[in-house]
C-alpha cells in the first residue's frame, strides 16, 4: 500500500490513501524524516512475521515445560 503524507497537523500526519480518501496518521507511525508530499510504502514483512510467530510459539511451549 502506498500512502502520500498531505500535511501534518499536531500529532497527526494527514495522509491520502490509495483510493483518494484522506486519513489521520499517528506522527509516531511516520518514517523519520519523511516530508509532505513523500510517499510511503506499507507492506507485511513475511519472514519476520513468520520468525516472531516462531519465538511465539516456544515461549508458549516453554510455560508448559
Amino acid at each position: 500500500m502506498r500512502i502520500i503524507i498531505d500535511r501534518f497537523e499536531g500529532e497527526f500526519a494527514v495522509v491520502e490513501l490509495e483510493d483518494k480518501s484522506f486519513i489521520d496518521m499517528p506522527i509516531e507511525l511516520v518514517p523519520e524524516g519523511a516530508k509532505e508530499g513523500d510517499i510511503v510504502e506499507i507492506q507485511i514483512n513475511h519472514e519476520e512475521t513468520k520468525i516472531l510467530k516462531e519465538e511465539k510459539d516456544k515461549k508458549w511451549l516453554g510455560l508448559w515445560d
